[in-house]
């Protein structure tokens, strides 16, 4: 039987994964193909979160797993992209801008320089559902 709390934090992520799917396509974040990875993953992520709702199975509690741990590296990614597009574009604006001001700028650049991390907030969510998972059947009661 799964415990309701792991029920609940499965539901939670698959609205979040929802949300953030949505929010990324009303600001149309498919100019290049880096953009479309994190729309790819959340999809995968719905797909899979979905399958262990329907059939909660150890192979989608381990498919769950391996996309989640996707998840973690790609908001990693992403806040490096979203940084490097922020200081490219305020060395270009101001190249003797430097020091202190170069990084709060580059922080509070256009590119929401933080936002991936809800990708990595999404996966350890994901990682909470499987761990310890019942349908796992590697654990032991305490």
């Amino acid at each position: 039987m799964i415990e309701p709390w792991r029920r609940l934090a499965l539901w939670l992520l698959l609205v979040g994964i929802a949300g953030v799917g949505l929010e990324l396509v009303l600001l149309e974040h498919y100019e290049d193909p880096w953009q479309w990875a994190p729309l790819a993953l959340l999809g995968a992520g719905l797909v899979v979160g979905a399958a262990l709702v329907v059939r909660p199975a150890r192979w989608t509690v381990q498919s769950l797993r391996a996309v989640m741990t996707v998840y973690l590296l790609a908001g990693g990614v992403g806040i490096y992209f979203h940084l490097n597009a922020n200081l490219e574009f305020e060395r270009e604006l101001r190249p003797s801008m430097a020091g202190t001001e170069l990084v709060v700028e580059t922080f509070r650049g256009a590119m929401p320089a933080l936002a991936p991390g809800a990708m990595a907030q999404l996966g350890l969510l994901g990682l909470l559902v499987t761990f310890r998972h019942p349908n796992l059947g590697n654990h032991r009661e305490p």
